[in-house]
C-alpha cells in the first residue's frame, strides 16, 4: 500500500519549477493568485493542512497557532526570517518552524552595495535629469557625489550578509567597521580588516556609511532610533536592506529633511508597504521596493531549501533549516 502523502498549503505563487516539484512530492494546495492570503483563508488552511508554506507577507501569531489543526507540524518558511511567525509559541503546540538561510547572502550584499553607490553618487538624480531631457552637457559641479574609497563603513550586524557586504566594501577601498553581539573569530574578522566595536554608539560616531544587516527581534526594535541616529555626522549615509522596523523610519525621515543626514539607500520599510510618503520627496533618499533577494537563482534556491526541509521531515527526521527560540 502506498504512504498517504501529506496534506500541504501554500501561500503564495512560488516560481513554477518549485510549485511542480511540490505538487509531485505532496498532496499539495497552490494559490492562483499571488495576493497576500487573508487572516481567515490562513485560518482555515492551518485547519487541514500537515505542512504550510509561508512567506514574509504571512504573520503567523499566537491567536492564529492556537486555532491551528492537530495535523499542522512544520511551517516550512520560504525566506530567511522568521519575524512574522510566533516560533515559540508553535513550538509549545508541537509545531516545527524551518526556514532558508544563506541563500539570500549574496544577493542581499550586492543589493546593499548598489543603493550605497547610488545614493553617494547621486545615480536616481542623474537618472532622473536625463529621463527629462533636462542635461545640459558636462560641469565641473554638476552632481558632486562622494567617492568610497577611504570612507568609514560601519556593518551592523555581521552575520552571513554582514560579511559578505563587508568583502564587497574592502574591494572599493573602504575601511570596514562593524559591531555585533558577539565579536567575530579571528579567522573571519582578519581576512575581513574589519575592526570590531562593542559599542554601537562609538562606531556611529565613526560611521561615513551605515549598512543595517541584521535581523528584527525584540532587542533590535528601533535599534537606530532618534538617540543613535544623532550620533551620526551631518554626511552620514544609511543603508538598509535587512528589516525596516530595526530603524525609527520617522527619525530618520526627519534628520534627513532637515539636512542631518547626508541620503538613505532604503529596500525595507518600519511599516511594510506603508512608506512614510516624505522619504519619496528627498532627492538624497534612494527607495526600492524590497528587491534585495529578487533574482531568478535566489528564488529558485529558496524553493529548493523549502523542499528540502520538507522531505527531511516527512521521512521522520529533524529538517536541517530549523529554527528554535534560542536562534531569534
Amino acid at each position: 500500500m502506498p504512504t498517504k502523502r501529506l496534506s500541504v498549503v501554500v501561500t503564495r505563487r512560488l516560481p513554477a519549477p518549485v510549485e511542480a516539484r511540490l505538487s509531485e512530492l505532496f498532496d499539495t494546495t497552490l494559490t492562483d493568485s499571488d495576493d497576500v492570503m487573508s487572516r481567515d483563508a490562513l485560518a482555515q488552511a492551518m485547519q487541514g493542512a500537515d505542512i504550510l508554506v509561508t512567506s514574509l507577507t504571512d504573520t503567523v501569531d499566537a491567536p492564529l497557532l492556537a486555532g491551528a489543526g492537530d495535523r499542522l507540524k512544520l511551517i516550512a518558511n520560504y525566506g530567511a526570517g522568521v519575524d512574522h511567525i510566533d516560533v515559540a509559541t508553535a513550538r509549545q503546540r508541537g509545531i516545527l518552524v524551518s526556514n532558508t538561510p544563506g541563500v539570500l547572502t549574496e544577493d542581499t550584499a550586492d543589493m546593499t552595495m548598489a543603493l550605497l553607490l547610488a545614493v553617494m553618487r547621486r545615480m536616481p538624480e542623474g537618472m532622473a535629469r536625463m529621463q527629462a531631457g533636462d542635461w545640459a552637457g558636462w560641469a565641473p559641479e554638476a552632481l558632486l557625489g562622494s567617492r568610497l574609497r577611504g570612507k568609514v563603513l560601519g556593518i551592523l550586524g555581521m552575520g552571513r550578509i554582514g560579511q559578505a557586504v563587508a568583502r564587497r566594501a574592502r574591494a572599493f577601498g573602504m575601511e570596514v567597521h562593524y559591531h555585533n553581539r558577539r565579536r567575530l573569530h579571528d579567522g573571519l574578522e582578519g581576512p575581513l580588516e574589519a575592526t570590531y566595536h562593542d559599542s554601537l554608539d562609538r562606531m556611529l560616531t565613526l560611521a561615513d556609511v551605515v549598512s543595517v544587516n541584521c535581523p528584527h527581534t525584540p532587542s533590535t526594535f528601533h535599534l537606530l532610533g532618534a538617540r543613535r541616529l544623532k550620533l551620526l555626522r551631518p554626511s552620514a549615509v544609511v543603508v538598509n536592506t535587512s528589516r525596516g522596523e530595526v530603524i525609527d523610519e520617522n527619525a530618520l525621515t526627519r534628520m534627513l529633511r532637515a539636512g542631518e543626514l547626508a541620503g538613505a539607500g532604503l529596500d525595507v520599510y518600519e511599516r511594510g508597504q506603508g512608506v512614510n510618503p516624505r522619504l519619496r520627496e528627498l532627492p538624497s533618499v534612494v527607495l526600492m521596493p524590497h528587491m534585495a533577494s529578487a533574482t531568478r537563482e535566489a528564488r529558485l534556491e529558496m524553493g529548493d531549501r523549502v523542499l528540502v526541509n520538507m522531505q527531511t521531515f516527512a521521512d521522520g527526521h529533524r529538517p536541517p533549516d530549523l529554527v528554535v527560540p534560542s536562534m531569534l
